[in-house]
């Protein structure tokens, strides 16, 4: 694919919990694109295993989200090595426990928080001064439908998603005239073991809901990542872009 459609070829880019899931598909379109990809996880053993299976430049980072500290060393060791980030993917999240608003304990309420929300906003705040001064850059946050239509027992979840858009918009604006682009990608349930951390009740109420009857494949939220994440994404900024399979409303 590189050399191709939405070329990355000597792009660097960070997907944060890109040891599986949607991050590792969003970390291997990418790298099939040209791009060397930092698997920025907690899980660092599982970040290696996938770096080392995609080649072409991949390498891992033992990354913690919900740390300031750990967010910045991060952008600083790939700078260090790259010497340019010009992909962010804020994909690292947790799905939470599924329970209504009086069972979720404050422990559950700020986990998902510091994952979901603070994370994201760490590593926006890290990488935007290099993309600022270097006028390039693309910033793509994964959100979820979730985040637009709420779903029952999902509240904290539902919520941190709902603030990821508007961070993304909010972001969008404010760096529209520094060639850096911000936009987020809504996916509907996606099959992934995030899945794990639900019922199998929850996980039919989101799948009912989805007009195309089906669970999502890492890979169709990859593709879209995919153009969001290239050059030719150049006048599109501040926009939530749904993978859905027709669920959302707006």
């Amino acid at each position: 694919m590189a050399n191709g459609l939405f070329d990355l070829s000597g792009h660097t880019a960070i997907v944060t919990g890109a040891a599986t899931g949607i991050g590792e598909a969003i970390a291997r379109r990418l790298a099939r694109a040209g791009a060397a990809v930092v698997i920025a996880d907690l899980d660092f053993r599982g970040a290696e295993s996938i770096a080392a299976s995609i080649g072409s430049g991949a390498y891992a980072i033992e990354t913690d989200v919900t740390q300031r500290e750990s967010v910045e060393r991060t952008v600083q060791q790939v700078l260090a090595r790259s010497n340019r980030i010009d992909i962010l993917v804020n994909n690292a999240g947790i799905a939470g426990r599924a329970a209504p608003v009086w069972e979720q304990t404050d422990e559950d309420w700020q986990k998902i928080i510091a994952i979901n929300m603070t994370g994201p906003f760490y590593f926006c705040r890290a990488v935007l001064p290099h993309m600022r001064e270097r006028h390039y850059g693309r910033i793509v946050n994964i959100a979820s439908i979730a985040g637009k239509e709420g779903n029952p027992r999902m509240s904290p979840y539902s919520a941190t998603k709902a603030a990821v858009i508007g961070l993304t918009k909010s972001l969008g604006k404010e760096v529209a005239h520094d060639g850096v682009c911000v936009n987020a990608v809504a996916p509907a349930v996606v099959q992934t073991k995030i899945l794990d951390q639900l019922t199998p009740e929850q996980v039919q109420y989101m799948t009912a809901r989805i007009p195309m009857g089906r669970t999502a494949k890492p890979e169709e939220v990859a593709a879209v990542v995919h153009f969001l994440s290239s050059p030719d994404c150049s006048f599109v900024t501040g926009q939530c872009y749904d993978a859905s399979g027709g669920r959302a409303t707006y």
